[in-house]
């Protein structure tokens, strides 16, 4: 159980949440069990108040415990329902057994929609520069690349920006621990999409309050992803951007715009920026190249407003740099030689064929059964079946055939503002919608199972039916 809480790898509410769901499952927390209040389960496990009731609430809306007024929390019966009350030793046995053989949830890429030969090639070579990797990289990123980096930015998302405005580091959470210093006086962070638990994470850590959206109240920064609202996809219009930025202005809130899948957009052209749109003043973006290239390349970058620039420079030789010195120099060149633009058309093609595949064998398979739908961005298909079992239901029988998949739950929108009897209302009743029957939706990430495999997978799918 000290593993759970212990595992930086996971955020911090989802360590409490899987330690009390462990303890629960596992029958060491018997039905009708109290559980520590919020404010004592806050000192027990050294975590804010927020985090503790983000992991309540999340259990409570699965049905693990519930809310009893003026009284607290208490553990529900659900082990002995679902039949899962088994010791430890059984539980590990149990997930071990659970191989995955389909996996249509990991945000992997397509191995035929990247060329290793090549990106061998131009690694070599950046192997080759002795000297120049007897030093340790810059701080803020190689020149080079961030010329080379500006001019395609410039030109394909409409960024306004200069080299000495872009930041490299080895992924989106190292490039915010070096903004959240710079924006400190700024105590209030919203975000579009509250499943981004990773960048709440790096904000919690630095004392800011998440709170429900920038129309609250002394909110200084809003996280957003408009290139793609939520992972089930969604993109915001032009005229959804202006008027976000016009908020901005008003309320004086800065924009945070994480743009990581901006260009895998296979119906319409992407929509510009909004720091483009914005000027370059007023937004920090963000973008990675794991989707664009691998997701082992562990490179995001960041082009700050000219108004944060002078705070940065005083703070700039106080951070190492954490992305790979070699693969900077090896992304230079490929980008100069025009790789980086052929290699996103090859990508794009590549996972539209592959969705538009998936979603024909579903038909075929499904046949009345399922409607689908190719997402407007990403590498998903969406589907509608019919069905007298939730999502979630259908999800966990198709783990067990070895088949993984994304449930869609019907969501409540619960605000931070509210009372916590008014969310603890929402939450009981998106758990009963949740467990309410009549249809399914699921999405499918289509990248990373083989086409060959596609109908055998469906087939597991359809007898889940």
């Amino acid at each position: 159980m000290k593993m759970i809480l212990e595992n930086e790898d996971i955020p911090r509410y989802l360590r409490v949440y899987d330690y009390y769901k462990e303890l629960i499952l596992n029958g060491q927390m018997q039905p009708g069990t109290k559980i520590p209040s919020i404010r004592k389960g806050s000192k027990q496990f050294q975590m804010s108040r927020t985090t503790m009731e983000s992991a309540y609430l999340l259990l409570a809306a699965e049905g693990y415990i519930i809310s009893k007024p003026q009284s607290g929390y208490y553990v529900t019966d659900i082990a002995e329902k679902q039949k899962k009350r088994v010791s430890a030793p059984n539980v590990q046995k149990s997930k071990k057994q659970q191989k995955i053989i389909y996996d249509f949830v990991t945000s992997n890429v397509d191995r035929d929609s990247f060329r290793f030969e090549l990106w061998r090639r131009y690694m070599k070579s950046a192997l080759r520069q002795d000297e120049r990797l007897l030093s340790y990289g810059e701080p803020q990123g190689e020149q080079d690349f961030r010329e080379v980096l500006c001019k395609y930015l410039q030109k394909e998302r409409s960024v306004v920006c200069t080299p000495e405005q872009i930041v490299i580091g080895a992924g989106v959470q190292s490039l915010l621990n070096i903004l959240c210093p710079l924006v400190s006086e700024r105590k209030k962070v919203a975000f579009y999409n509250p499943e981004f638990m990773q960048g709440r994470a790096v904000f919690e850590d630095y004392g800011y309050e998440i709170t429900a959206g920038y129309e609250e109240e002394g909110t200084g920064l809003y996280y957003i992803s408009p290139s793609q609202m939520t992972k089930w996809g969604g993109v915001m219009t032009i005229t959804e951007r202006l008027t976000l930025i016009g908020e901005a202005h008003k309320r004086d809130f800065l924009i945070i715009e994480d743009d990581y899948n901006s260009e895998f957009r296979y119906f319409q052209k992407p929509t510009p920026s909004l720091q483009g749109l914005a000027g370059g003043r007023g937004v920090v973006y963000l973008g990675t190249f794991s989707k664009m290239l691998l997701p082992s390349i562990r490179m995001s970058f960041m082009v700050l407003p000219p108004e944060l620039l002078e705070a940065y420079e005083k703070r700039r030789n106080m951070y190492n740099q954490t992305a790979s010195k070699a693969e900077q120099i090896a992304i230079t060149q490929f980008i100069r030689d025009g790789h980086l633009s052929s290699q996103i058309r090859k990508s794009r093609k590549i996972h539209l064929a592959k969705a538009t595949e998936l979603a024909r064998v579903i038909q075929e398979v499904l046949q009345e059964k399922a409607e689908t739908e190719i997402g407007e961005s990403g590498f998903h298909v969406y589907v509608r079946l019919k069905t007298e079992c939730t999502a979630a239901e259908l999800a966990e029988r198709a783990l067990g055939k070895g088949l993984a998949v994304l449930p869609e739950p019907k969501r409540v929108e619960i605000k931070e503002s509210e009372s916590h009897e008014i969310k603890l209302q929402k939450v009981e009743l998106q758990r009963v919608e949740v467990q309410g029957k009549g249809g399914a939706v699921i999405m499918l990430n289509c990248a990373n199972v083989a086409v060959e495999e596609y109908e055998a997978a469906m087939e597991l799918l359809k007898e889940c039916l």
